[in-house]
């Protein structure tokens, strides 16, 4: 993979960025935690024209919709542990992007809750411009929030800042496009289902599926302020529960702080991690009798304040003494970080994901059967862009701070335990190392005196904000955003708030809107990787200590300050009614395609083997399988990649029983359903092949099944559709008759 040439020679600039590059690929996997089968069957009206439904008084027009924006499972790199070499090669569960719109006849509102990464500063500017050209002015900055849910385990391709296309191999357009049609369309289908309804909320607390990966962070914040929490993690969970007049059930919409990270770094499927299997538990035990990814209800679990929040609850060891790590910087005595690895709490990722998944949908399930405070109240948006490179911070009136340019910190190349880095970076680094300083320094030079003095203790080992080749290295320009529903606060953080960062916002948020007398009792929720992706906000203590969070707050110090200000700034406007007098802000930058560079080759022509055809079974299924057992079947395949937008709106895989009595097949499972994995085999010169796995649940009828796979071939730029049947086989409860 290379970077585009003038007359086959590398510039020294280029080859100094491509130097850099293979040095981040080697340090990859800890640089950045950062790093429907039908969606909906109705034509999409070509102009939408907008809602006008009045609500009853003391009622909300609501509307709710799902889209898949999974995009292509094959070649395209995974988003979040950044390991180049983590490129996709299969679905384990298809990619949601839900949406959720309420107004109260005046205003309106718009949450979208996506299965990525995190949302980008260019797939939010992306989508604003095709809801644009949709709906004219309705759907704006202030009003809309799009919230990722960080799966490490979606697409990537979706950036416009150099280091985060470096890690995830440019900026891709079939990814970025499946992921904007996603979003925009779960925002059609809600407009279009608009009708009257009551919101009601409710929260509790969930024991059992977080753990605080740096806890020597945490404990350097002040006592006092910790004396306050009986937990070093948020164990709160939030539910919105919507209905219809009638009280039926339209969707659901919950916060809760937890990294999905479930599934590691070491996956190769495209797969919505522990929060997309608890909105897929909660959507299948409420549209009975649908596939997965069809039926009206929708429920959305949002990430929060996940920054130091990690599903891997048995918690960090030495793999292989099974001794606990160092306390201080998460190392092993033998195999240093790499072999500091934290387990969650199944037997495998697949079943850790389960569980974790399983215990939010449970939780949520009883808050929302439960749920009897219902909100009333207007509606309310407020939206800044802010240079948070220049943010001064007033701690009183004789006290100032200032965020800085932004730059990572050499305990950023460490990783966490989740997923560590390689060499001999370690978290809680203070001092650097003058190796990597020196490498650092012939490649891209040295940060100024005043970026390493505005970010003290951190060293400094990439000076992102000084660093603008071919395209700046990191965001200057960031969004804040809060809108309320009644009492409410919806605040919309630009990136990964560790536990106590999100409660200091919370507190802050809460304070404002009460002193002003417009709300009382305000209930706030932080919704994290909203809007723009600017890594970690720890708080000023935590900071201190260095550890990967730390090293990952790229304004510096005061960042959390700098925010706190800013979204407080926002709440008061809210509260005093004067959200038209704010300030806009600097405009972010919207870089030319042709300005975009792309480090993911187009796909070969695809080859069948000798005597072979597309689609043709490899290996067999067994004639018999038991409950609890895995049906595998393997086809001749074409690269999913040429299957284009249709990988994104219809279903790779389907698991279909037999009726006798009608003599016709039924689709039980999709690729959309948890039971069903698609493994794509990439082999040589285009030969390629495809294995479909069944994990029959103990809930199978005993019956005949047989499994399809559906896919696409390209030859000299024809695409041509296939399909792939296995044989019919026999499921039972168990192998002995009586």
């Amino acid at each position: 993979m290379a970077r585009k040439t003038v007359c086959c020679r590398l510039s020294a600039l280029e080859f100094s960025l491509m130097v850099l590059f293979l040095l981040m690929t080697a340090v990859s996997v800890g640089l950045i935690t950062v790093l429907a089968l039908k969606a909906d069957s109705e034509k999409q009206p070509e102009e939408p024209a907008p809602t006008t439904v009045n609500p009853p008084e003391n009622s909300y027009v609501i509307g709710v919709g799902r889209a898949d924006c999974t995009g292509p499972v094959a070649d395209i790199p995974l988003m979040g542990y950044a390991n180049t070499e983590q490129t996709a090669r299969g679905l384990h569960t298809r990619l949601f992007s839900r949406a959720f719109i309420v107004d109260d006849g005046s205003k309106r509102v718009v949450f979208v809750t996506a299965d990525i990464g995190m949302v980008s500063q260019r797939l939010r500017l992306e989508v604003l411009q095709e809801l644009k050209g949709k709906y004219g002015d309705l759907y704006r900055q202030d009003n809309v929030i799009m919230s990722g849910t960080h799966t490490h385990s979606g697409m990537g391709g979706y950036f416009q800042y150099t280091l985060f296309m470096i890690t995830s191999s440019g900026y891709i357009k079939p990814s970025i496009q499946a992921i904007v049609s996603g979003i925009v369309k779960s925002i059609d289908i809600a407009h279009r289902n608009m009708r009257p309804g009551r919101i009601f909320i409710n929260k509790g607390q969930l024991a059992d599926s977080n753990l605080n990966r740096s806890p020597h962070s945490y404990m350097n914040n002040p006592e006092e302020e910790r004396k306050r929490y009986e937990f070093n993690t948020d164990k709160q969970i939030v539910i919105l529960k919507f209905t219809d007049m009638d009280g039926d059930g339209m969707g659901m919409l919950s916060w809760f702080a937890v990294h999905p990270v479930s599934m590691n770094y070491t996956n190769r499927m495209v797969s919505s991690d522990n929060l997309g299997y608890a909105s897929y538990a909660f959507e299948q035990d409420k549209n009975r009798g649908f596939l997965p990814g069809e039926g009206p209800f929708v429920a959305g679990f949002s990430s929060s304040n996940l920054g130091d929040s990690s599903p891997n609850i048995r918690g960090p060891v030495c793999v292989n003494t099974g001794e606990k790590c160092d306390y201080l910087n998460s190392s092993c005595p033998i195999g240093g970080k790499k072999a500091c690895i934290a387990f969650g709490p199944g037997e495998d990722m697949f079943e850790s994901t389960r569980i974790v998944g399983e215990n939010m949908f449970k939780k949520a399930k009883e808050l929302y059967s439960g749920a009897k405070q219902e909100l009333h109240g207007p509606i309310h948006g407020a939206h800044q862009w802010v240079n948070m490179t220049d943010e001064t911070v007033q701690f009183n009136s004789t006290h100032t701070g200032r965020t800085c340019k932004p730059a990572l910190g050499h305990s950023f190349a460490a990783g966490t335990t989740d997923g560590g880095g390689e060499f001999n970076f370690v978290q809680g680094d203070t001092d650097g190392d003058p190796f990597w300083d020196g490498i650092r320094d012939e490649l891209v030079g040295p940060p100024s005196t005043e970026t390493q003095d505005c970010h003290r203790p951190k060293p400094i080992l990439f000076s992102t904000g000084e660093m603008f080749s071919p395209l700046p290295w990191h965001p200057a320009i960031v969004d804040v955003q809060i809108i309320t529903i009644g009492p409410l606060a919806i605040v919309a953080v630009p990136g990964e708030f560790t536990t106590m960062s999100g409660r200091r916002m919370r507190e802050a948020v809460k304070q404002e809107l009460e002193m002003h007398g417009a709300f009382t009792n305000a209930e706030v929720v932080v919704a994290g990787l909203c809007n723009i992706y600017t890594h970690y906000i720890t708080t000023y203590e935590e900071y201190q200590i260095q550890r990967y969070e730390g090293a990952s707050t790229i304004f510096g110090p005061h960042t959390l300050s700098a925010y706190i200000q800013r979204y407080r700034g926002l709440a008061k406007a809210i509260a005093q009614g004067s959200t038209g007098e704010l300030p806009k802000g600097p405009e972010p930058p919207f870089f030319p395609e042709d300005k975009l560079f792309n480090l993911v080759k187009d796909p070969v022509d695809d080859k069948a083997p000798i005597n072979t055809t597309f689609g043709e079974v490899l290996e067999q299924v067994d004639p018999i399988y038991k409950v609890g057992e895995i049906a595998s079947v393997t086809f001749v395949s074409g690269n999913p990649r040429h299957s284009g937008d249709i990988v994104s709106n219809k279903t790779l895989v389907t698991v279909e029983r037999f009726h006798n009595d009608t003599g016709t097949w039924e689709v039980v499972h999709s690729d959309a359903s948890w039971e069903t994995r698609f493994h794509w085999i990439k082999g040589t010169r285009g030969l390629s092949n495809a294995t479909v796995e069944w994990h029959i649940p103990s809930s199978a009828q005993t019956g005949t099944y047989r499994i399809r796979y559906f896919g696409h071939y390209k030859q000299s730029n024809v695409v041509t559709a296939y399909v792939g049947t296995s044989d019919a086989f026999k499921v039972t409860k168990s192998f002995y008759y009586f």
